[in-house]
């Protein structure tokens, strides 16, 4: 039998780069679910916790327009390439704190620790997401896009079951924790990695050891004839930026959506953050019911990611008004879910939400990267990611404030009724509706 393979995965450069992204998706997930659980057995204290993701999550957005600028200096393997070994060596030394020194890993330190992974993924994120061009052909972007972004989305279900089993039998030191804080009962209980946290400080290590792996998977990863160079004399990193906004800005298309996609990540996108953990806690069965919600969403979005990369069509008219369209019919998905009564119905609902969003989501990166020349695809990807990544968590701030004068089912209501009215304005205020119909333009 000679069957035909996908013209996609018969590229041995994909196949090298699919199976670096998997692998290295998975190790995410472990420490994602490890960290702030060395965190809560530390000092068991959520305002700890939210420092620790605050102090990772707020240099990431601020210096990932600087890491944009960097991609497209340097290319984003040699970036990418750099990134992995700054993670391992982190994730190693926090590795070998847990394992073999606990009582060294003092929560000053962890804070450092986790500075410079956050650094890191400022400059990962848009390498990783500007690399795909440089690696396939045109005609297989969107092919290429969906396998890599399902297969990530994958890892995001399996990885954090897999790490809390990890955890669960090789132990997560809470017996040391609870003795500690025990014995620190009448004075300040000693702030120090618990000893026996051995599922933790090996989730740790595997993550390190992933990334160890994926720069050799990478380094196999050969560019495309003709890939991206920078081209010129060298700019200053602030010039690189400007001018990467400026590219955005003068294209109509892109400085539309770009817009479009800002407004949707402060009003809306945020709410939607904190709005499913309280669903969950309040309507709900709590954390196992959060569970179920987010892998609901996340199983819709593998689905659509699947559907998009099979090459289903979803189309009401070009690009632009699909997308209006579809965030119009999530809107309306997310309206009901402050009412719900049981899990299953969040779920049901969730995983429609997330089959669409997976669907417009390569669509959505296939289109920035075919809009973008070639040496500015950095910059421009490090533009999306921080609109997602650094603006949705602005509103997400004020969420806590304004549940305390409305209802839950107001908020998913309210921010309903938001996405409906930001999607009906971009359709009649906006050139969106026009964009991928061959009628709109860049201005340059």
């Amino acid at each position: 039998m000679n069957k035909q393979r996908s013209p996609i995965l018969q590229d041995a450069n994909f196949r090298w780069l699919l199976g670096g992204g998997v692998i290295s998706g998975l190790g995410d997930q472990f420490t994602m679910i490890a960290l702030p659980w060395l965190v809560l057995t530390m000092t068991g204290d959520p305002l700890a916790l939210g420092a620790v993701i605050a102090i990772m999550s707020v240099p990431r957005a601020v210096f990932m327009l600087l890491g944009g600028a960097l991609v497209d200096r340097y290319s984003p393997k040699r970036v990418m390439m750099v990134t992995k070994y700054v993670n391992a060596a982190l994730l190693g030394v926090l590795a070998g704190l847990v394992l073999f020194a606990p009582a060294l890993l003092s929560l000053p330190l962890l804070y450092a620790l986790a500075l410079g992974l956050g650094l890191a993924q400022a400059f990962a994120i848009p390498s990783g997401t500007s690399i795909m061009p440089q690696v396939v052909p045109p005609e297989h972007l969107q092919a290429a896009n969906g396998a890599m972004m399902g297969m990530r989305q994958l890892t995001m279900l399996a990885g954090p079951v897999l790490a809390a089993l990890l955890i669960a039998i090789a132990g997560d030191g809470g017996a040391a924790a609870a003795a500690t804080t025990a014995a620190g009962a009448g004075g300040h209980p000693a702030l120090h990695a618990p000893a026996g946290a051995f599922g933790i400080g090996i989730a740790f290590a595997f993550d390190c050891f992933t990334f160890l792996f994926t720069a050799w998977t990478l380094a196999q990863v050969r560019m495309r004839a003709g890939a991206a160079r920078p081209a010129g004399p060298p700019q200053s990193i602030f010039s690189s930026v400007g001018e990467g906004l400026m590219t955005v800005w003068r294209d109509v298309a892109l400085r539309t959506c770009f817009m479009y996609w800002s407004v949707v990540a402060v009003f809306v996108g945020g709410a939607m953050q904190v709005a499913l953990p309280l669903l969950a806690s309040q309507n709900l069965h709590g954390a196992g019911s959060l569970g179920l919600l987010t892998g609901a969403h996340g199983t819709g979005m593998l689905l659509g990611m699947a559907l998009s990369s099979a090459g289903v069509k979803l189309r009401f008219g070009g690009f632009g008004a699909t997308l209006l369209a579809i965030d119009a019919i999530v809107a309306l998905l997310l309206a009901p879910l402050g009412a719900i009564t049981a899990t299953w119905q969040g779920a049901a609902l969730l995983l429609l939400a997330g089959s669409l969003a997976g669907f417009m989501q390569i669509a959505v990166f296939t289109f920035i990267q075919g809009s973008v020349p070639p040496r500015m695809l950095g910059r421009a990807m490090s533009i999306f990611m921080f609109i997602f990544m650094g603006l949705a968590p602005l509103s997400a701030a004020a969420i806590g404030a304004l549940l305390k004068v409305i209802t839950l089912a107001q908020l998913f209501a309210g921010g309903s009724a938001l996405l409906l009215a930001i999607s009906a304005l971009a359709w009649w205020l906006t050139p969106m509706r026009s964009i991928g119909t061959g009628g709109l333009r860049s201005e340059s």
